[in-house]
């Protein structure tokens, strides 16, 4: 079952925070339940990619993103990501999650995001995000526009234009 008592937490908490500019960075504190685990009691990588939810959800209202999304009848849309795993996060680890927007190209955002248990990251992920409406994908350059910042995205880097790259090349739908 989705956390909605952790998520609730995270939004009020980040109410109380100062705002953020489109693209500073979101940190987020989070404990390791024993609900969070897998069979082989470590995260859950289904539970990760939810945490990293708890860091976009407050990263999106502390931006302004949200206030934008909803004056325009807008939603958002994880439309692909990748995840590269590298520590295990066992019971009760406190870790921190690092979540940014990094940019945008005409169809997508992309957000990076971190996990890390002290000095150790643990995790990063690549999000890419749809902007939707009743219409289907909204430009990212319009949600820029009514966030009074400039349409053009800054630069992707370079590992980013290349997992978009690869992903233009993966065929959908897939073979059955």
């Amino acid at each position: 079952m989705y956390p909605f008592l952790r998520m609730f937490k995270e939004l009020a908490r980040a109410r109380r925070m100062p705002p953020l500019g489109l693209f500073d960075t979101h940190v987020s504190h989070h404990l390791c339940w024993p609900w969070d685990l897998d069979p082989w009691v470590e995260l859950n990588n289904g539970r990760t990619l939810t945490l990293y939810d708890l860091g976009r959800l407050p990263l999106g209202s502390r931006t302004g993103i949200h206030r934008h999304l909803i004056a325009n009848g807008w939603g958002m849309t994880v439309a692909g990501s990748s995840v590269r795993y590298r520590k295990r996060v066992t019971v009760f680890s406190r870790i921190t999650t690092y979540s940014r927007c990094l940019g945008w190209d005409e169809r997508f955002l992309y957000m990076e995001q971190s996990m890390w248990r002290g000095a150790h990251c643990t995790s990063q992920a690549l999000i890419r995000s749809a902007i939707v409406s009743k219409a289907g994908i909204v430009p990212p350059s319009e949600m820029a526009k009514a966030a009074g910042v400039p349409v053009d995205s800054p630069a992707l880097p370079d590992w980013v234009r290349a997992w978009i790259a690869a992903e233009a090349t993966r065929p959908w739908p897939p073979a059955r």
